[in-house]
């Protein structure tokens, strides 16, 4: 049987990629009959934000990058940009963790929806650095404020269900993740 620590770790990283695993399906399915005039927020990237932020342990950086790999392929998006870009913006998260997790979580939403900012962007130019089509500057700001704004319910519903929570110092302490 695996130890306490070990399976805490195996049973998080096993749980966030049936979560992705599972978002990803539910893009996938034909649920509307025509056009969508409103792009849907990115739960995927919100998730991993969000467990980054509260058991950064628990998603590996190799998890996090083949997953989205996974995603890339499943939506025709150009192979390992987006998946790159949510690396290096998660990972980027993971290295702010302690420093952010005295703060309120409105500190935390402000954060987070600059470095989603950052990571649309970042994506929108390498589009256009290599000369690929890019999406009209409309659907991807739509895009960006519904993803900002479906933050607080994805960290709240990782909460209720999943029992997803953010580290109090005192726990980091006792762990040993303090820096």
């Amino acid at each position: 049987m695996i130890e306490g620590a070990r399976g805490r770790l195996l049973l998080g990283a096993g749980l966030f990629t049936v979560c992705i695993l599972a978002l990803l399906f539910a893009r996938l399915l034909p649920l509307s009959a025509g056009t969508v005039g409103w792009p849907g927020p990115d739960l995927g990237l919100c998730l991993t934000l969000a467990w980054v932020l509260r058991r950064p342990e628990q998603v590996p950086a190799l998890l996090i990058a083949a997953l989205f790999l996974i995603e890339d392929a499943m939506l025709y998006r150009p192979i390992g940009l987006w998946a790159l870009i949510v690396l290096l913006g998660s990972e980027a998260a993971r290295l702010r963790e302690h420093r952010w997790r005295e703060h309120p979580f409105m500190v935390e939403w402000l954060r987070v929806s600059i470095l989603i900012g950052m990571m649309m962007l970042g994506y929108r130019i390498a589009q256009v650095l290599v000369l690929l089509p890019v999406p009209a500057l409309g659907q991807v700001m739509l895009q960006y404020i519904a993803t900002v704004a479906a933050y607080p319910l994805v960290v709240v519903a990782a909460r209720w269900i999943v029992g997803l929570r953010r580290v109090n110092p005192a726990d980091a302490d006792r762990l040993g993740w303090s820096r």
